[in-house]
């Protein structure tokens, strides 16, 4: 396909001011209008090339979310009366760590701050970046001490998630598999049986912007309210939380990135002048090494892991592809994730690369995190692939997503199969993630 790249950069520029909030930049307009942590680490990493200094505001702006105990919460809420439902859903207020000037949720997302603040800083002067490091140091310190403290209760080295809104992906399989095992309420499944969910649809907001079914299904989302009242209720206390919470996840996308940001933040301290903690740079190798522990000989597959059961969740997804991105497994093992990627029967659609793979039960091209492809995950996987050597493979991926975003526009996720754009439209992390694609 023929594609106008100086055209294709502008509209992605476009994208970014119409999204911007002064400080940070919304995901999409009325859709998503609060700030999210891992959207505002993608769209600084885009940013960046044509504006370093407000790329910096983007993530400084994330800071200001931080609890005193370091947790950076995946939402931090807009102050507006309209959004008051929002904010009272989630009452960090509870919990005596979150901030008093602004409202956020009680949890985390994938820890993508450290990448972010390396990207950044490759467009600053040595002088510039030094102080940019100094800056946000301390805080992405804290940040990652307090996931090895809170969420690594047996110290395995491998991250705790509480809810599926943590890992990213919200309704992967991996999580609707769980919590159709262990924590789906008995009244949900009443309204379930009695079909009378359509109700939902009159409190949702995301379905008065987008089609039903492209997003969750109202059962799925009245779950996931039900696991937020649950961690509300014992206040976002983790020790509380895991005592007790059958629905909990090591999971595979959170702690592969994890890896990447545990290495980037080792670059950030040496950049400094600084050594690390040596109790954290042991749990961190702890992770490289748990790693290996959710590798599936019979399916030559990653996968995540019941925190309860200490069993893999064997639904495949394309998580397992994101051990590319961590940069930790053996080179034997990425070349078998290559083959994955260039299945006809998994990973390889007309437009790759899909959530799930064409052979499982849950795909659905156009539903949210169970078929479409991510310019983010896509993004995640070109530098998976990079990292390993796998140059032309890295190449034909960027090449692809590049002409679907052409094709399809700035949307939040697109038909893997058609290329359709679905979703949201001006997506932030798509526009700014097409323009490092472009740039770099």
């Amino acid at each position: 396909m023929w594609m106008d790249q100086d055209k294709l950069l502008e509209t992605a520029k476009e994208v970014l001011k119409h999204n911007d909030r002064g400080g940070w930049t919304v995901p999409a307009g009325q859709l998503y209008p609060h700030q999210w942590l891992w959207d505002s680490c993608f769209i600084a990493i885009g940013l960046r090339h044509f504006n370093v200094e407000r790329a910096k505001t983007e993530l400084l702006s994330l800071l200001r979310g931080q609890w005193s105990n370091g947790m950076l919460p995946n939402i931090i809420f807009l102050d507006d009366k309209e959004y008051k439902g929002h904010r009272n859903l989630w009452r960090s207020w509870v919990s005596p760590y979150a901030p008093k000037d602004v409202t956020t949720s009680g949890i985390t997302q994938p820890p993508m701050l450290a990448e972010a603040v390396v990207a950044v800083g490759e467009k600053l002067s040595e002088a510039k970046r030094h102080q940019w490091y100094e800056d946000i140091y301390p805080h992405l310190l804290r940040y990652h001490e307090w996931l090895y403290v809170e969420r690594n209760p047996h110290q395995e080295g491998l991250i705790v998630l509480l809810h599926p809104y943590e890992c990213g992906l919200d309704n992967s399989p991996t999580w609707i598999s769980e919590l159709r095992k262990h924590s789906m309420p008995w009244w949900i499944l009443a309204i379930e049986q009695l079909h009378l969910d359509g109700l939902v649809n009159l409190v949702r907001r995301d379905t008065r912007h987008i089609p039903p079914g492209q997003r969750m299904s109202n059962i799925e989302a009245m779950a996931y309210w039900a696991a937020v009242r649950r961690l509300r209720r014992k206040a976002y206390n983790s020790e509380a939380i895991l005592s007790r919470s059958l629905f909990l996840v090591e999971d595979l996308v959170f702690n592969c990135i994890l890896i990447r940001a545990n290495q980037q933040l080792k670059k950030i301290a040496a950049s400094l002048g600084r050594t690390l903690p040596d109790n954290l740079l042991a749990a961190m190798d702890k992770t490289e090494q748990a790693l290996e522990e959710l590798w599936d000989n019979s399916s030559g597959q990653y996968f995540s892991r019941s925190f309860v059961s200490h069993k893999l969740i064997e639904e495949p997804t394309i998580a397992t592809l994101l051990a590319l991105y961590s940069g930790a497994i053996p080179k034997a093992k990425a070349k078998l994730l290559i083959d994955l990627l260039k299945d006809r029967n998994a990973f390889a659609t007309t437009w790759p690369v899909p959530s799930v793979p064409l052979n499982s039960a849950f795909f659905d091209p156009v539903k949210y995190w169970q078929g479409p492809t991510w310019v983010n995950i896509n993004w995640l996987i070109i530098k998976g692939l990079e990292n390993y050597g796998f140059s032309g493979d890295a190449a034909k991926l960027r090449r692809q997503t590049l002409e679907l975003v052409a094709r399809g526009g700035m949307n939040e996720y697109f038909n893997p199969l058609t290329g359709q754009a679905v979703g949201a439209p001006t997506f932030s992390w798509t526009a700014a993630l097409t323009i490092d694609l472009l740039k770099t």
